[in-house]
């Protein structure tokens, strides 16, 4: 297949269902292939959307069944990479898995695709799977003011409102959703679960921790925050007694959980088999980087199987259904989280409406 560039993503919508040509490949003049390239038919891209509030796809790559995608994001004014990978048989409408990464927001290394094999588990099915790039240590929160640090973050906005109707149509959808995301965005989901009801069938988080709101819950967002991303969480939320720390506390609201599909995975912190030097899922290979995920991992995680057992106290006074999964052992970090994802599979393909 010859690969191209395109700076403006356009194909025909035949009855609601995807083109079987891709767009041509605006500035270079040359088709990316003809209609009949098993590849091509894959993509099946829906005509240049427009979100209601102005967002748009603005440019985009291809690259097998891989797209990368320039989004115009009215709400923060930048464009936002977001990263697609097209379903194994795109030649009917499919659902969509918003799949988040952590603290870093995948400019980093610190991404599904580099240090688990979900991207070619999900490879194997029948799902678009759409992973945004940015927001690095913002909780992909809508924050109350600009940070001098962090900068203008509206990604509530931007995950709910601005970035779905584009995907639902450039890639011709089911309109069936679900998200799965670990560590800080473990926590954003339940967020934006709560925000709007319904929307996602099913979410699983990985190493959150669901609270905001407590002495705990606060300390964990600082962390994530100022320690690590070097914002003001006053930006964010407010001083320690502003509403907003309430208003966003998935605990306190856990009533708008209910209906959703739900799985919470954490560990203990103790070591378990993933935290050792050889293991393919050490991001760091050295003496340092294993006493690191012991060490740091391992108390990030113990704090969040402290605040899953407080989600799951509430859900259950509310006699609100979820899966909780709570391992005997297992730091902060990527071997975990790719097991936990393949335990939580047949929950998101449940919600999905899609097999196992």
């Amino acid at each position: 297949m010859r690969r191209g560039s395109i700076t403006r993503i356009k194909a025909l919508a035949l009855a609601g269902v995807v083109s079987a040509t891709l767009a041509t490949a605006f500035g270079s003049g040359a088709a990316l292939a003809d209609d009949t390239d098993p590849i091509i038919a894959t993509h099946k891209l829906l005509a240049d959307p427009t979100a209601p509030n102005g967002s748009k796809i603005v440019s985009g790559t291809i690259d097998g069944r891989n797209l990368t995608l320039q989004v115009f994001s009215v709400a923060m004014d930048k464009k936002i990479t977001v990263k697609v990978q097209r379903p194994r048989d795109a030649s009917t409408a499919r659902p969509t898995l918003y799949l988040l990464n952590g603290a870093g927001g995948g400019v980093d290394l610190a991404t599904w695709w580099h240090n688990t094999d979900v991207g070619d588990f999900l490879a194997t099915k029948d799902v678009n799977v759409v992973m945004p790039i940015g927001g690095a240590f913002a909780y992909y929160a809508d924050w109350l003011r600009e940070d001098p640090s962090l900068g203008v973050n509206k990604w509530q906005t931007f995950f709910l409102d601005e970035l779905p109707p584009l995907i639902d149509a450039a890639l011709g959808t089911n309109g069936l959703n679900a998200i799965a995301a670990n560590s800080m965005t473990a926590t954003s989901i339940l967020q934006m679960v709560i925000r709007k009801p319904g929307f996602y069938r099913a979410a699983a988080g990985y190493s959150g921790c669901a609270q905001t709101s407590d002495p705990m819950g606060r300390q964990f967002v600082k962390m994530v925050v100022e320690l690590y991303g070097g914002g003001d969480v006053q930006n964010l939320y407010g001083a320690d007694g502003d509403p907003a720390w309430v208003a966003n506390d998935p605990v306190v609201n856990a009533e708008g959980l209910r209906g959703t599909s739900l799985f919470v995975s954490t560990g203990t912190g103790l070591p378990g088999p993933h935290d050792v030097i050889d293991s393919p899922y050490t991001m760091n290979k050295t003496q340092v980087g294993i006493a690191n995920q012991l060490i740091v991992g391992g108390v990030i995680e113990a704090a969040t199987n402290w605040c899953t057992r407080n989600l799951q106290s509430k859900l259950n006074e509310l006699r609100i259904p979820a899966t909780f999964d709570f391992r005997e052992t297992g730091t902060h970090s990527w071997g975990y989280w790719q097991d936990a994802f393949h335990r939580s599979w047949p929950m998101l393909a449940a919600g999905l409406e899609m097999p196992e």
